[in-house]
């Protein structure tokens, strides 16, 4: 009687789900499919990120591929060449990915660069503000962005994270402001100099990194005229000796005269001399 009562009961429930409610189907599987990869949004393959206990379900194909890790550089590829078909209409995805955590890493930094292909110098405000995310891949990627529309404005951003936590976030900071050539930015890369972030090793023995050598180099670009004493006067220091390669380049260009050709021995004795000319009797 009881396995009656029961079959009774699971054929009155499958009648009703089948007679009564439609099946629940998402949104990306409604969607035309024919300009994506429609293996990476088969059922075996679909990934639903998840943040906390909540689960992502994308409404888009676009979104399916964004929520997919990628596991080679062919996703990622796939990723820009939709986003591109997609154009204006790729905007919100992009936008939603970019601010959501539940999206792997690699795939947010590609919608940051989408959204500033595809919306060009409108998307900078929006872009500019994950130059404050927590994150240091999408602050390093507003960065690049920023330089790739050439925004010159936001000179403040540029100059605070030259003191990023993050020393590659920090040396793009460096290269965006060489590139739009900013020179009234130039005592902030002079700075960098002093920043012990951009040291390695103990205190009393910390070695200068690759960093110090181009923030010195980027001095001269910006013809940053007020560290020419005080770089003149590194040169006459031995222990700027791994430096004396950036200092005369630095020097040359702040100069009206480069150094001559030759030895660094030679060019250490032609900036010696040249330190005696500045100083005022």
């Amino acid at each position: 009687m009881k396995y009656l009562i029961s079959l009774a009961l699971i054929w009155s429930s499958f009648s009703y789900s089948a007679n009564s409610q439609k099946e629940w189907v998402p949104k990306y599987k409604k969607a035309n499919l024919k300009s994506t990869d429609k293996k990476l949004l088969q059922k075996k393959d679909h990934v639903v990120a998840q943040k906390g206990a909540k689960k992502i379900i994308p409404d888009t194909p676009l979104e399916a591929l964004y929520l997919k890790k990628p596991k080679n550089k062919t996703h990622l590829s796939l990723l820009k060449k939709e986003s591109l078909k997609l154009k204006q209409k790729a905007v919100p995805t992009l936008i939603k990915v970019m601010k959501n955590s539940a999206y792997p890493n690699e795939n947010r930094w590609v919608a940051t660069y989408m959204l500033g292909r595809i919306m060009g110098k409108k998307s900078a405000p929006f872009i500019s503000k994950f130059t404050k995310h927590p994150n240091w891949m999408l602050r390093l990627a507003s960065l690049k962005v920023l330089l790739h529309l050439d925004q010159r404005q936001y000179k403040g951003i540029y100059a605070r994270l030259l003191e990023d936590s993050s020393m590659i976030v920090r040396h793009q900071a460096l290269q965006n402001i060489k590139i739009l050539k900013l020179e009234e930015l130039a005592p902030y890369v002079w700075k960098m100099l002093y920043n012990k972030e951009n040291y390695s090793g103990a205190k009393g023995n910390r070695k200068r990194s690759n960093i110090i050598k181009d923030a010195i180099k980027v001095v001269g670009d910006l013809n940053f005229k007020q560290a020419k004493k005080p770089m003149l006067q590194m040169f006459k220091d031995k222990k700027y000796k791994d430096v004396y390669e950036e200092l005369d380049y630095a020097l040359s260009r702040i100069s009206d005269k480069p150094s001559p050709k030759g030895s660094m021995t030679m060019k250490k004795h032609y900036w010696s001399r040249k330190a005696l000319d500045e100083v005022t009797i």
